[in-house]
């Protein structure tokens, strides 16, 4: 049994014809369900009834809720969706002047480790299906029309790469809801097998890799994924793949008070970026996490150092500003809270 928002604009005719459907119902059903936004197929009245019937019982709309809200006062919201088995994930809105970007996961916790993320301190439960990443997206829609989608929520997406590429190739659809591929981030830690997978995909997806620091050592503490690939094969990946793809690489770098962000790592960042032909570097500072107190966040004059270092070495940077700080604060942290109400 295939859940309706899993299959692809392309896959519902084949389907209608398969089952002796007339296809021009394809439309009918594309229109439905992502410009009418059903939420169950008896609000497709375009559609007959036995048709219907067919596709409640073959292809159901996924039954995903919001079990919680943590608003911010800069506007972002972050929203718990809860799943029919019980399990939920956060998903997360920042509004903009010029954009409304939501950021989703890929996965239920997450299996990777990294020592300052919320997401990981409890491990992995699960991967989503490619209908439970695009239920956060369709909940999110009633609260605004999002243009910009960044997979950098809970999970590593290249853990979940097929379900995560048919999701994200769902909502960059034309007939479907439509997301522009350079208005998609997909964020890795660095799972290299998923670079030269992504790049044979032909899609303009943008993709940022989370370093959070410029050596092994550092890296294999804060990030134990670099244990199974070590900086020199990430940078090589990274490198293959602007080569390839054309496109630019973001690195993205936590700033961490007296962990990574001396002058001397901000040098040892710098030459390591100018290996990638085609790259850039947000750096955002630590938004704390209650697992990691002793992490805390650097000063202004460390963050300004940090950021003339690189920009003095002719490396495209910008330094991020958290949003939503005061919303269940990082990553992970709203379904934890959750969690221990039960």
């Amino acid at each position: 049994m295939k859940k309706a928002w899993s299959i692809l604009p392309e896959e519902w005719r084949e389907i209608l014809i398969s089952a002796s459907v007339r296809p021009f119902r394809a439309e009918q059903i594309l229109h439905s369900l992502y410009r009418d936004w059903i939420e169950d197929w008896d609000m497709a009245t375009t559609l007959p009834k036995d048709l219907r019937e067919k596709l409640k019982e073959e292809f159901p709309i996924t039954k995903a809720l919001v079990k919680a809200v943590a608003k911010s006062g800069d506007g972002t919201e972050k929203l718990l969706v809860g799943f029919e088995d019980g399990e939920a994930v956060e998903t997360v809105l920042i509004p903009a002047r010029d954009r409304f970007t939501q950021c989703i996961s890929t996965q239920v916790g997450c299996a990777m480790g990294c020592v300052f993320c919320a997401s990981g301190s409890r491990g992995v439960v699960r991967s989503l299906k490619a209908d439970e990443i695009v239920a956060q997206y369709m909940l999110a829609r009633k609260r605004g029309e999002i243009t910009n989608i960044v997979v950098m929520g809970m999970g590593e997406p290249f853990a979940n790469y097929d379900e995560t590429l048919r999701a994200l190739k769902l909502l960059n659809a034309g007939k479907g809801p439509n997301i522009g591929a350079r208005h998609i981030t997909i964020s890795t830690c660095g799972v290299v097998p998923g670079f030269e997978k992504l790049a044979s995909e032909g899609f303009q997806f943008e993709l940022s890799v989370s370093l959070h620091a410029p050596n092994d050592k550092l890296r294999s503490e804060l990030m134990p994924v670099n244990k199974r690939w070590p900086i020199n094969e990430l940078v090589e990946a990274c490198k293959n793949y602007t080569l390839k793809t054309k496109r630019i690489i973001t690195f993205e770098y936590t700033l961490i008070k007296g962990v990574n962000d001396s002058r001397a790592q901000a040098e040892e960042l710098a030459r390591l970026v100018k290996r990638v032909p085609m790259a850039k570097v947000n750096l955002i500072p630590l938004s704390p996490v209650e697992h990691r107190p002793d992490f805390k966040t650097p000063d202004e004059k460390t963050l300004l150092m940090f950021l003339d270092v690189l920009m003095k070495a002719n490396i495209q940077t910008m330094l991020r500003r958290s949003r939503g700080k005061d919303a269940a604060a990082a990553c992970g942290q709203l379904r934890l809270r959750e969690r221990e109400k039960l």
